[in-house]
């Protein structure tokens, strides 16, 4: 139902919509665990049919303004896009392992070259299979605006390739294997510290490029989204991404710091005590690393809040309706925290209750807000589609699913 007197700042002749979502982590248990059982019996085939019913769950239980999400998507293509990428990656697997390197480089250059059409096409795929009321979306983008939005993966690639040709060229012919490999080393490490750096830069660009292609050729019923963010706010965010990765990683090298001081003082009792000096060295290995991985969770969670506020506070459709978002990036973190050391607590079980949890507060923290009343931009979308929808599709192949 539409709400004006707890939205700050409406203004007269627009309603505000709280997107709402009606599932429940035990409702999504029973789908995910039926999902996980045939996918392990049917030794990963039912990939594609548990994707299907997911979106359908999670598509349903979202409402806004009042009616929720449809995926209409076909069956048939889901499994056919599914069988293509197994028989590709064991093509690939089989390449590499039978010694035929010509062979499995092609292919890994071919996957390069392809991969902004895999994109393109999964973004066609999603926006035609999603319907509102009835209304579908569309991604109308040509492949020509696609490939020129993907440039920094290019220049990702040729980045890392220059970093091992010039680890290469700087080091003189005429020396031995070994002392070629020991001055190779140090220059290796350099070049790829820089390459490192281009590619974050890639990174930041591309995600860029490619959330703004979203919006602005996608379409509701014929009408364009609307886009406000400029590159350097993405820069902005995973700068400080950075910044709560190194602070989480300084407390974690803390805590792993005094849990091996003790361990190394326990290890003289443990002399001669055979395998379970063995299982404690393997216990405190395993401990490290899961520590680190932890270190990582606050920082991804913070960035992924801080992105999904920005795009979604700086988004809408033509002049009719925007959105608004008051998603809080420290509440998602420490949502995150108790999700992850849930799910490892329970071996994995909590995970369908972690995915709901989060999946609810970044959907319930977005709002429409639509001027001159729903009905009317309903109506407005359903005549537009009529009209558009069907040329549209022609002109840029939306029935096209790669």
């Amino acid at each position: 139902m539409a709400d004006n007197r707890d939205t700050p700042g409406a203004r007269p002749g627009i309603d505000s919509y709280p997107v709402e979502f009606t599932g429940t982590g035990g409702e999504y248990f029973r789908v995910w665990i039926v999902n996980v059982l045939l996918s392990v019996v049917t030794l990963g085939f039912y990939t594609p049919f548990a994707r299907r019913r997911t979106a359908q769950y999670f598509y349903g239980h979202t409402l806004v303004a009042d009616s929720p999400l449809e995926f209409t998507a076909q069956q048939r293509k889901m499994v056919i896009g599914f069988v293509l990428l197994v028989a590709l990656y064991a093509a690939f697997k089989l390449a590499s392992q039978t010694g035929q390197d010509t062979v499995a480089s092609l292919m890994l250059l071919g996957g390069a070259v392809l991969a902004p059409y895999f994109w393109g096409s999964a973004m066609r795929f999603r926006f035609n299979a999603t319907r509102w009321r009835g209304v579908r979306l569309q991604f109308t983008a040509g492949w020509g605006e696609v490939y020129r939005a993907s440039w920094p993966l290019f220049l990702l690639a040729l980045a890392w390739v220059a970093s091992f040709l010039l680890a290469a060229a700087l080091v003189p012919a005429d020396l031995s294997p070994a002392a070629r490999a020991a001055a190779q080393g140090p220059i290796l490490v350099g070049t790829s510290l820089a390459a490192l750096a281009v590619t974050v830069w890639c990174l930041m660009r591309l995600e860029y490029n490619y959330k703004s292609l979203m919006v602005l050729r996608g379409r509701i019923g014929g009408q364009p989204g609307r886009w406000k963010p400029v590159f350097g706010d993405f820069v902005r965010i995973w700068l400080a991404t950075v910044g709560v990765f190194l602070l989480t990683l300084a407390v974690v090298a803390a805590v792993i710091a005094a849990a091996l001081g003790g361990s190394f003082a326990m290890l003289p009792r443990l002399r001669g005590a055979g395998l379970l000096a063995i299982l404690f060295v393997v216990a405190m290995v395993l401990g490290t690393m899961l520590l680190l991985f932890l270190a990582s969770a606050p920082a991804r969670a913070y960035r992924e809040a801080r992105i999904f506020q920005l795009v979604w506070n700086n988004i809408g459709a033509s002049q009719v309706a925007r959105f608004r978002c008051t998603l809080q990036a420290r509440r998602y973190v420490g949502l995150r925290i108790r999700n992850l050391l849930l799910t490892l607590a329970t071996l994995g079980f909590w995970r369908p209750f972690a995915v709901v949890s989060e999946y609810r507060m970044k959907t319930e923290s977005v709002t429409l807000h639509v001027k001159g009343g729903l009905d009317q931009l309903a109506g407005q979308l359903a005549r537009e589609e009529q009209g558009l929808g069907d040329a549209i599709a022609d002109a840029v192949g939306l029935g096209l699913v790669g």
